[in-house]
């Protein structure tokens, strides 16, 4: 299992959460935004597309949405039409 032990100030995490990401059990700090998780993973912002609990959560909004424990993360590549 994964674990983000930083937060977005470089501070030491001492709280965690679990959420579940593409399936698998995955623990970051407390109060970790999406953005900040697809950083940890080195996903850049325009490669991915999101989904939390279902619901799609567009690339302008995921540095204002913090994940909350026993969320389930989706990053799948985004579709574009020919």
């Amino acid at each position: 299992m994964n674990t983000l032990t930083f937060n977005s100030m470089n501070a030491l995490a001492t709280d965690t959460i679990e959420l579940r990401l593409d399936g698998a059990p995955h623990r970051v700090s407390a109060g970790t935004t999406l953005a900040e998780l697809m950083a940890h993973l080195h996903h850049q912002p325009r490669d991915v597309s999101t989904a939390v609990n279902g619901s799609f959560v567009p690339r302008g909004e995921r540095e204002g949405y913090t994940l909350n424990a026993g969320d389930a993360v989706l990053v799948f590549q985004p579709i574009v039409a020919g």
